[in-house]
């Protein structure tokens, strides 16, 4: 019986993932989205670390203060970085990339392409 169930839970696997399409590829909205999401995730993780720094210098403080009010010797002296603050979220999306071998356009012309000579005038003989 359970060798049964095994084979058959086996088969129902295999024919669901021989029916699941390709994945789609991603449009290039689609990849800013995500590419603005990870910049998100990445500051909210500074932003916790922010603030875990902060409120272990809020115990630190607490307990030396403590301590010290008990009599007990206290050594403050730590070498910890102080807290870096990462400020307000900011994401600024970086340009397309030119597709399909394109370049910028040319700058505009401010003067003529060429001198006053024509470019076909012989040259002299000596």
């Amino acid at each position: 019986m359970k060798r049964s169930l095994l084979c058959l839970s086996l088969l129902v696997a295999v024919a669901a993932h021989a029916k699941l399409p390709a994945p789609a590829p991603l449009s290039d909205e689609a990849k800013a989205k995500a590419a603005e999401a990870a910049a998100r995730a990445a500051h909210g993780g500074k932003v916790a670390a922010f603030q875990l720094c902060r409120s272990m210098d809020v115990a630190a403080a607490n307990h030396f203060k403590t301590a010290a009010a008990m009599g007990k010797p206290v050594n403050s002296a730590t070498d910890a970085p102080a807290c870096v603050d990462p400020g307000a979220f900011s994401y600024v999306a970086p340009k397309p990339v030119e597709g399909a071998g394109a370049h910028s356009p040319a700058a505009t012309a401010v003067a003529p392409p060429s001198g006053s000579a024509p470019s076909s005038a012989p040259t002299p003989a000596k």
